[in-house]
């Protein structure tokens, strides 16, 4: 299992639907923004611009949901090494008082930038993740 990287999230209006909470919509932007802030924080500059990540699968439980102002803590990390050119990234959300209300488990794909082929993830590009 890697490390796990958090972020803070505040529900914003763009983000409310017509429920008054948080759109499901928006947990899917949510896991995607923060798993890509974990790449940014352990990528290369060089790595960044050769590959990008595309998602291949998503599985959310929705559990709870938050309303406008309030507050969610996003971790996400790896459970498993990779196979080829992909791997699975786990992410809870939780509120203030430690309660987690969506959780995902997101299948991702290594793709090389300039030709848009699938890559097979090399131990370089893995092992800070799974330090």
């Amino acid at each position: 299992m890697s490390t796990p990287f958090t972020l803070s999230i505040t529900a914003t209006p763009a983000d409310i639907d017509e429920l008054g909470h948080v759109n499901n919509a928006v947990w899917v932007r949510w896991i995607q923004d923060v798993s890509t802030a974990h790449w940014l924080s352990l990528a290369t500059s060089e790595q960044n611009e050769a590959y990008i990540w595309i998602v291949t699968r998503h599985e959310i439980d929705y559990r709870g949901n938050i309303s406008l102002g309030e507050n969610v803590t996003a971790r996400t990390w790896l459970s498993e090494m990779p196979r080829g050119a992909r791997f699975n990234r786990n992410v809870d959300f939780t509120t203030a008082d430690g309660k987690i209300i969506v959780t995902a488990k997101t299948a991702w794909a290594l793709v090389d930038r300039p030709s848009g082929r699938l890559l097979r993830i090399r131990a370089d590009i893995i092992e800070p993740f799974m330090a």
